[in-house]
């Protein structure tokens, strides 16, 4: 039973959809402090209303835009990133190559071409000594 989970909880699309929701969630922090401390106030110093709360920032209008509040949120971001990388991607990379996988690995650069000089067509891999679509031979 225990064996069944850990190979449930281990497979790879369990856990990039795992990171993928933290990001989510770290994201959307970032994006509710923004418009909570200085797109609403914008808007309600636009409006006339009362101001929010003092600290880093301008008022205008009567509104405390609160740029600190923004600022510790993107600094709360970063380091949430940082130690979700560390705790989950990093082990799980080094787990998954032990068993010969590698994940979260950096795309391969496509083979290199040339292009025919009779039909013009570039998608012929560089070693071909003939082109695939006019068999005209390519130097």
């Amino acid at each position: 039973m225990l064996s069944g989970f850990k190979n449930f909880l281990l497979r790879g699309d369990l856990i990039i959809i795992a990171v993928g929701l933290v990001v989510a969630l770290a994201f959307s922090t970032l994006i509710a402090a923004f418009t909570d401390n200085v797109i609403t106030p914008l808007i309600n110093g636009v409006a006339g209303t009362s101001p929010s709360s003092p600290g880093l920032g301008w008022t205008i209008h009567g509104q405390f835009v609160n740029l600190g509040a923004f600022i510790s949120a993107i600094v709360y971001f970063v380091i949430f990133m940082a130690v979700v990388y560390l705790i989950l991607v990093v082990p799980y990379r080094s787990y998954m190559a032990k068993q010969g996988t590698t994940v979260f690995a950096a795309p391969t650069p496509p083979a290199p071409t040339k292009t025919c000089p009779e039909c013009l067509s570039s998608d012929l891999p560089a070693a071909a000594t003939k082109c695939l679509h006019c068999a005209s031979v390519v130097a």
